[in-house]
């Protein structure tokens, strides 16, 4: 009897993985759509940790950059303590200043070295006669002068600067401060080499100097730098300025009182005196882009004889021209080591000069001086 072969099944009739696997999933429902939910979750919780980490990775390279531009230093800027005006480098601040003391007589006229002044103090020497305080760092004129004698209240306008003082004697108090020890005197009765007389004029109207001198003066003495406290200038314009493009100014009686005609091509105040442009010999007409007027007391102090004496020290009124307008101010002076100053006389605010060539008289108030404009 023939013996059977046990049965074996087909490659076909053999269940496959897959089918036993789909088999499983139709078992397990809830299971799988429980861990299909949580695939689910788990790759949108990688999308948004990419996406945090990659605006994170962007701000901190981003955020320093910003920063530091931000904080990136500008260059430094340097102005003149005379003008305002900008200066190249440190160092050129800090350049000597020198003062010369500028007679203002009708023999004296026209003057040399007035138009290159930067600052110019003017007020009465003696006998209703005005002088001037013409103060020099960056600009250098061939010939100054006719240089004359020194007064004190001079002295308390320009001691701030840290200046050379170049004069010709002066009176008693005068002579006592700026020989002290606390100034750079550069006197001519001590320096006689630096100074020299003009033939074309007769003494004591004939003193004249030169920067060439001066600066070679001052470096025989080491003074060859300065420390100058600046006059208060700054860019805002004068504010609610009435215009001003005419001015009068009265020191004494007509041949030292001046007129100012604003001039809108250089955008200066052009100087006349006595009727006449006020004329520098090699420079020509005088002009300044501010004018000041100081209202002051004065009256006579007993020196070496009576001497005229402004009170420089305190406040008072003061008008201040530039641009072709006209706005009150009051002006601040504690004592001679500090700078003037002013304030708006509108609302008490400090008030910056304009920048420029500053020409300042000091009118005797008490004495029928002042100022007006059109």
């Amino acid at each position: 009897m023939q013996q059977q072969k046990p049965h074996t099944a087909t490659k076909r009739e053999r269940p496959s993985r897959w089918n036993y696997f789909c088999k499983w999933l139709g078992g397990h429902k809830a299971l799988v759509a429980i861990c299909g939910a949580l695939g689910l979750g788990t790759v949108v919780i990688s999308i948004l940790a990419f996406a945090i980490f990659r605006q994170a990775q962007t701000q901190s390279v981003d955020v320093p950059l910003t920063h530091e531009v931000q904080k990136k230093p500008t260059a430094p800027k340097y102005h003149s303590a005379l003008t305002g005006l900008e200066l190249s480098d440190e160092a050129t601040t800090k350049k000597t200043v020198t003062a010369v003391m500028i007679e203002n007589s009708l023999d004296a006229r026209p003057q040399s070295g007035l138009q290159d002044a930067e600052v110019v103090y003017e007020a009465i020497a003696e006998g209703g006669i005005t002088r001037f305080a013409a103060l020099y760092q960056q600009n250098q004129p061939e010939l100054i002068g006719p240089v004359r004698s020194l007064r004190m209240y001079y002295l308390d306008w320009i001691a701030p600067y840290d200046p050379s003082i170049a004069h010709v004697g002066g009176s008693l108090y005068s002579l006592q401060e700026v020989r002290n020890g606390n100034h750079k005197d550069i006197d001519q009765f001590f320096n006689a080499s630096t100074y020299w007389r003009a033939s074309d004029r007769y003494a004591p109207h004939n003193v004249y100097t030169s920067s060439a001198k001066l600066n070679e003066l001052n470096t025989s003495k080491g003074y060859t730098s300065a420390n100058p406290q600046p006059l208060p200038h700054g860019d805002s314009p004068l504010g609610s300025a009435a215009p001003a493009n005419q001015i009068n100014v009265t020191m004494s009686s007509a041949p030292y009182n001046s007129n100012w005609n604003y001039d809108t091509g250089s955008k200066s105040y052009l100087r006349s005196q006595a009727g006449e442009p006020h004329m520098d010999r090699e420079k020509g007409q005088l002009s300044a882009q501010v004018v000041v007027v100081l209202d002051m007391q004065m009256d006579l102090v007993m020196e070496d004889g009576w001497r005229e004496n402004y009170h420089t020290a305190g406040t008072g009124d003061a008008m201040i021209f530039a641009g072709g307008t006209a706005m009150s101010a009051v002006w601040h002076k504690e004592n001679m080591g500090q700078q003037l100053s002013f304030t708006s006389k509108q609302d008490g605010k400090p008030l910056p000069l304009p920048r420029g060539k500053t020409w300042i008289s000091a009118v005797p108030v008490n004495e029928g001086g002042g100022s007006s404009w059109q």
